[in-house]
């Protein structure tokens, strides 16, 4: 199929103005895809948050639920929930771990970063560390 000299330039100029109109357009920010988040940075990915709850889990040896409140529905949590002191816990936690880590061993207001010291640093796939004058909390 042959153009003439006039539909090439008409459908170049087309493709401009639409381009150029595309590039004035404001881009819109997505709205963050997790809620509630007071700790963690609110732009972070689905598999970094994965990664840090999957850690939570494995460090204090729970599941979930220990500081997810459960819905009505079975097998369905509110992650968005603050109904769970074990919440609030964990978040004075991962703000210490974060101060530890910045003051003692270099490390940087990243969030999500590698960290030194961890949850299981201390609780050993336990809710509750030990400690020298108490059993460990069941």
């Amino acid at each position: 199929m042959k153009f003439s000299n006039n539909t090439t330039a008409v459908i170049f100029t087309f493709i401009f103005i639409v381009t150029a109109f595309a590039a004035t357009v404001p881009n819109k920010e997505l709205p963050p895809k997790f809620k509630n988040l007071k700790v963690l940075p609110k732009n972070i990915s689905e598999a970094a948050l994965d990664k840090i709850m999957d850690d939570f889990n494995d460090a204090l040896g729970v599941s979930c639920d220990y500081c997810h409140a459960k819905s009505d529905k079975a097998d369905e949590l509110i992650f968005a929930s603050d109904t769970k002191p074990e919440k609030s816990a964990a978040r004075k936690m991962m703000l210490m771990t974060y101060e530890i880590n910045i003051k003692h061993f270099g490390g940087t207001k990243d969030r999500i970063q590698p960290q030194t010291i961890k949850c299981i640093t201390c609780h050993h796939q336990k809710p509750y560390p030990e400690t020298d004058s108490t059993e460990n909390k069941k």
